[in-house]
């Protein structure tokens, strides 16, 4: 029997299409049009921003229980959250949570380092880039982390929360997105997670001067073997 799984949404973009993802790939594990039952809840994206604004991660782990709690009743067997930003508050969660989780950190760590990459360039909000989600996590798999530095930190920020997350997509944002992987690859990275779920609907390995680590679709891959019974999560 496949397992339910439970989406822990935040901003639509990333939930939608780490969504679309499972939907679509999961024909490749269940067969033809195939995928395991998928239950979503999102709160709105507003209280969340507030609560980061506000530094209280305690908040953004009772918004992160709330969700859980009505995916546990529906019927999810575990949970997945497509939004880097809010794993910040995965330890207020985990010993509260009704339902075991994948943490998206974890599961770019491991493909950074099925992959053999050594030293990763870090692109998301402040919120995450200021954290140690992605450090702590890849550190643990022997692996190096640099983060943009101030001025693309504060641009990266801006276009993820005044365009991507309300589906804009400039030219322009693509444009410096692109410039900050290439300073990180000057700087002798050789891969670059995109650390925030609607960063891959603008940049890819296609256009991005380094190869990409696509936490969106990562996560969902990860979900999707989990639910087929391949993939133990954490408790």
């Amino acid at each position: 029997m496949s397992g339910h799984i439970g989406i822990v949404g935040c901003s639509a973009e990333g939930a939608a299409l780490c969504y679309r993802t499972i939907c679509v790939e999961g024909a490749e594990l269940f067969g033809p049009f195939g995928h395991p039952e998928v239950s979503m809840h999102t709160h709105s994206l507003a209280r969340y921003v507030q609560a980061l604004d506000g530094h209280d991660l305690p908040e953004v782990g009772e918004l992160m229980l709330s969700s859980a709690r009505k995916l546990a009743a529906a019927g999810a067997d575990f949970l997945i959250c497509p939004d880097n930003t809010i794993h910040q508050a995965l330890g207020y969660v985990l010993p509260r949570s009704p339902l075991p989780w994948l943490h998206i950190a974890e599961v770019v760590s491991e493909e950074a380092a099925r992959r053999g990459f050594r030293r990763l360039g870090l692109m998301g909000t402040r919120w995450l880039v200021d954290s140690a989600v992605y450090p702590e996590k890849l550190a643990a798999r022997g692996l190096r982390c640099e983060r943009p530095d101030a001025v693309e930190r504060e641009e990266t920020h801006r276009i993820i929360m005044s365009e991507l997350v309300r589906s804009v997509f400039a030219p322009e944002a693509v444009k410096h997105l692109q410039g900050a992987v290439a300073r990180m690859r000057d700087s002798g990275c050789d891969a670059v997670v995109l650390g925030c779920t609607e960063l891959p609907l603008v940049l890819n390995d296609a256009n991005s001067p380094l190869p990409t680590l696509d936490s969106t679709r990562l996560l969902a891959r990860a979900a999707l073997r989990r639910a087929a019974g391949g993939m133990p999560s954490a408790e």
